[in-house]
């Protein structure tokens, strides 16, 4: 008789994500992504972190300062745009994005442009945002099926 209490595919997926997340360098946020076709096969992942080249030790990594060149918004690449960078396969079109944090207006646009049809997020701890509105609403206008994240009573638990 086969075991029962395997995890699904949501949670199988959503643990690559969060495994994902800890190769991120950022000292406040950790965002993983996890890009999976319809035949249930993993295309691809990505992380937030610096664009390959920039040395993580000589870039900044500040929340808050005095110019915007300081802090590491204007250089960091998100989860979700690593992942469709990062691809191993030249069609993303009907995949499904799981993702840690619900994705930016930037990040939409660029999964919007690659042909993901459905996003599994798991925070959307910026949804009064602008960018989480402006994301949602691009979603909605392409027909981009939106799902936060249920675990069924199971939470995934990362032995590292």
């Amino acid at each position: 008789m086969k075991r029962k209490d395997y995890i699904n595919w949501d949670e199988y997926f959503m643990g690559v994500a969060l495994l994902s997340a800890q190769r991120s360098k950022d000292n406040n946020t950790q965002v993983g992504a996890c890009i999976v076709n319809d035949e249930h096969k993993i295309v691809s992942v990505g992380y937030n972190g610096m664009p390959i080249g920039c040395d993580d030790d000589e870039m900044p990594w500040e929340r808050s300062a005095d110019s915007s060149l300081d802090t590491k918004y204007p250089y960091v690449c998100h989860a979700e745009l690593n992942a469709i960078l990062n691809r191993n396969s030249a069609n993303l079109n009907g995949c499904t994005l799981y993702v840690t944090l619900y994705p930016c207006n930037e990040c939409a646009k660029a999964i919007i442009q690659s042909g993901i049809k459905r996003i599994v997020y798991l925070s959307n701890k910026y949804a009064d945002t602008d960018s989480s509105k402006a994301a949602a609403f691009m979603f909605n206008k392409c027909g981009i099926a939106v799902d936060e994240y249920k675990s069924e009573g199971k939470e995934i638990m990362l032995k590292l």
